[in-house]
Formats: C-alpha cells, structure tokens, sequence
C-alpha cells in the first residue's frame, strides 16, 4: 500500500512559478513509477508528466518546456517544478504512484488546488 499526500498548491499570477510536492509512504515508493495528472472544472482528468524508476520522464505536450518532474528516492518524495503558468494551468493536481510506466494510476493522493490568475 501506498498513501500520497500533495503539497506546495496555491494562487500564483501568470507567468510565476510553483513547486508540487508529494510525500509517500510506503516501502514501494523507488519501485514504482510517479505521476501527476490534473483536472480542471468541466474537463476529463489529464496525465501532465511522468518519471520512472530509473529516472525516465516525459510530459503532456501542454506542459513540455515548462514543468519539469523530479523524484528523491531516499526521502520518499516526487516533486513537479512548474514555470511560465497560465491561466489554463488552473486545475486540482493529483500525485499518483503505480506500476505502468506509462499511466501510472494505482495509487492517488487528494490532490491539491492550483490557480494561475491575476
């Protein structure tokens, strides 16, 4: 079993930056892969990025040039580096744990808000 809990959310103006944490507990965390995914009101859940066990990433084409994910194995924690936010970064961002290297969706923190306005 494996439990996420998400930090680091807030308000932020257009164009400024805001880093995601998560902390996981758990002694799967360095084997399995790390995501988040965000859901915006009105709109269907999206993967934004993902890093593997080896360190591997690769991001939604929404986010590329702008986030950047980022795990710390020995502190059991999974980080998502955002930049340049735009209003239509808006959205609950979910942490995520699981063993697909690519949808990684076995497990799920509660998520925490992000808002980008001015």
């Amino acid at each position: 079993q494996v439990q996420l809990v998400e930090s680091g959310g807030g308000l932020v103006q257009p164009g400024g930056s805001l880093r995601l944490a998560c902390a996981a507990s758990g002694s799967m965390f360095s084997r399995n892969t790390m995501g988040w995914y965000r859901q915006a009101p009105g709109k269907e859940r999206e993967l934004v990025a993902v890093i593997t066990t080896s360190g591997s990433t690769n991001y939604a084409d929404s986010v590329k040039g702008r986030f950047t994910i980022s795990r710390d194995n020995a502190n059991n924690t999974v980080y998502l580096q955002m930049s340049s936010l735009k209003p239509e970064d808006t959205a609950v961002y979910y942490c995520t744990s699981g063993y697909s290297t690519i949808y990684p969706n076995n497990y799920w923190g509660q998520g925490t808000q992000v808002t980008v306005s001015s």
